[in-house]
């Protein structure tokens, strides 16, 4: 029953994911969703900008503290470690939720871009934002990511093992390509916004901290492993190729 119950859980969880996911790509993209970024009653700055630094806030501080060991370690004496990956994704997605609900619009524009070549550049970089996200996340195993391996690993009564240590397609030129997708996505824009710009440069700011924190501990879990690929492969942009051993645990995101 428990094992049933894990795999519900799991799968709960993921579709929470996959929702906040899809419905990130038109909430930044003020595309097809029923509240975007710049979509609603315009309040005051001064309170819109409060309340929307306390969402992004609040995302990043759930994101970071739930991902470092230390409170793995604590978190796991209450929450079973099968499902404690599934929790996190389910906790993360409904932060989001809570972010796409409750955002404030600033709709005066820092820049709009009226040209049709440029405007077509700019839509096509925020698809391939969002398409480099997704591939990354597959290229290190999709679904060990977002907790679903564990469970249904859980539910067949085998042991959970960590993957080995791979740098597939863009591992090999970059040590973060998540959050280079991240990035892309988050600036480009043909009609960039106060909210959206809020939006741009609040993430960018914690997806600079957090490769940080991300780094230190994959350091204290891998050693010289860890810092040969860190001295051979940029963080962010590709300019070369990771040639060393195969055989460690693969970078994962936070």
């Amino acid at each position: 029953m428990l094992r049933i119950l894990a795999i519900a859980y799991g799968a709960v969880a993921y579709l929470f994911f996959l929702a906040s996911f899809l419905y990130a790509i038109g909430f930044v993209g003020n595309l097809l969703v029923p509240k975007s970024i710049d979509s609603g009653a315009e309040g005051g700055i001064a309170s819109s900008l409060l309340v929307n630094a306390l969402l992004l806030g609040l995302f990043a501080l759930q994101h970071s503290v739930m991902a470092r060991p230390g409170f793995k370690k604590q978190w796991t004496k209450l929450v079973p470690r099968p499902i404690e990956r599934s929790t996190f994704v389910l906790a993360a997605s409904l932060v989001l939720i809570l972010l796409y609900w409750q955002w404030r619009p600033m709709t005066g524009v820092i820049w709009e871009v009226t040209s049709s070549p440029a405007v077509f550049l700019l839509h096509t970089l925020f698809a391939v934002g969002w398409a480099v996200v997704l591939l990354a996340t597959i290229m290190i195993h999709h679904f060990d990511l977002f907790g679903l391996r564990q469970v249904f690993l859980y539910a067949r009564g085998e042991q959970y093992k960590e993957l080995g240590f791979r740098t597939p397609g863009f591992y090999k030129y970059l040590r973060h390509p998540i959050m280079l997708g991240f990035l892309i996505a988050f600036w480009a824009t043909p009609r960039m916004s106060v909210g959206h710009l809020v939006f741009a440069a609040v993430t960018t700011a914690y997806i600079l901290v957090a490769i940080q924190l991300e780094e230190r501990d994959l350091l204290r879990f891998h050693g010289e492993r860890y810092e040969a690929y860190r001295q051979q492969v940029p963080s962010l942009i590709p300019k070369g190729r990771f040639k060393g051993p195969m055989d460690e645990k693969a970078p994962s995101a936070s």
